[in-house]
């Protein structure tokens, strides 16, 4: 196809912290052998020559505007915009969160497709007016069926096919070329290697409820194989807290608190179970994350877990610590061949619901996408 041919896409995103880089890659990754040409546009953020590269786009636009420059009209950031894409043949746009849709809905002409990545996004009676306004040009997606249950409920006058999912999703191969093995996961982290672990991964936060599963931990720890460990990494204002429940639960000498790791997703396979107890996780890229690691699953049955856990994985509901520690003792008496069998399973479910080719293949199966990339 030649140049002049290409269809272009604008990608614009609120900025690249934390897991928001990789869903700029995984946006740009379904146009890959469609002719079209992505330019991937960061509101916030500095400039920055990795970020560009992990986008993974044929172009790639740093704003750089402040978290105060975006607040109220945001008119600069519309006016930064309009430039773009009056210089460039955009089909539409992809929009992550709500700052990015509203820019983009009034610093353009453009079809977007928003995507949200929360819960409670269109709460607020402006959101849902706002949204109500520009419906011709908006169609929305959610990272979970959860999270696109919520906007159906927020906005009920809307087409269920204008409202959709498209789940996150993890470059399996890459990821598994990159994780560290067991042994030397262990030793990188400064744990024992005879020890039988269970992993946490997430801030110390109230909504990843880790005080659950310390009760469920401590509940479970007589029965669970000989040096069984909880590993909590993260940081957050709880911090403190949930020490001293470890030593009110008497477990403070099996609870590692190993505070904020870089990439701490390459360290998975040092984990015998990953475990999270979150409330209402709006999807759980940790859950893929682990995996792609092949480490059994343990999750609350709220929020977007379900969606990656049932099956595969132990639900137990959201808050019960006894039905915790009932999974984690299920985990501990594993044999071999039922290890083996989980493993099967998860990568089953990875390489069908939750991998770069099967998402690409639900997108384009997308009405709102079938409506703006058929010719007419």
């Amino acid at each position: 196809m030649t140049r002049s041919a290409e269809r272009h896409v604008l990608q614009f995103c609120h900025g690249y912290d934390g897991p928001f880089l990789d869903c700029a890659r995984q946006y740009a990754s379904l146009f890959m052998g469609r002719g079209y040409r992505v330019t991937t546009v960061f509101l916030t953020g500095a400039a920055d020559p990795e970020v560009a590269a992990g986008c993974e786009s044929d172009e790639v636009l740093f704003m750089e505007f402040s978290s105060k420059a975006i607040r109220g009209l945001k008119l600069g950031a519309i006016r930064e915009l309009r430039k773009i894409t009056a210089s460039r043949q955009f089909a539409f746009c992809i929009a992550h969160r709500f700052k990015p849709i509203y820019i983009a809905l009034l610093g353009t002409s453009l079809p977007v497709i928003g995507v949200h990545h929360a819960f409670g996004d269109y709460q607020r009676r402006s959101r849902r007016v706002f949204a109500q306004l520009y419906r011709k040009r908006l169609s929305l997606l959610g990272v979970s069926d959860a999270v696109r249950d919520d906007m159906r409920r927020c906005l009920p006058g809307w087409a269920l096919e204008r409202i959709a999912t498209l789940h996150n999703r993890v470059n399996t191969f890459a990821l598994q070329k990159q994780l560290l093995p067991a042994a030397e996961a262990r030793q990188a982290l400064g744990l024992a290697p005879d020890a039988w672990i269970i992993g946490n991964v997430g801030r110390l936060h109230p909504d990843k409820d880790q005080a659950t599963l310390l009760r469920g931990f401590a509940q479970a720890w007589a029965k669970l194989p000989q040096e069984a460990l909880l590993v909590i990494i993260g940081s957050g204002r709880l911090e403190q807290n949930l020490k001293d429940l470890a030593v009110e639960l008497g477990i403070a000498e099996r609870v590692r608190f190993l505070g904020q790791v870089a990439q701490a997703r390459l360290y998975f396979k040092a984990f015998d179970v990953f475990a999270l107890s979150s409330d209402h996780e709006p999807f759980g890229m940790v859950l893929l994350e682990a995996m792609a690691a092949n480490v059994p699953l343990l999750a609350t049955a709220c929020g977007g877990a379900p969606e990656i856990v049932e099956g595969v994985g132990i639900l137990f509901p959201l808050g019960d610590a006894e039905r915790l520690a009932q999974g984690l003792e299920h985990m501990g008496g594993m044999d071999r061949y039922q290890r083996a069998q989980c493993e099967v399973l998860m990568a089953e479910r990875l390489e069908s619901r939750f991998c770069d080719r099967a998402v690409r293949k639900a997108f384009w199966q997308l009405p709102m996408v079938t409506a703006l990339t058929t010719p007419t």
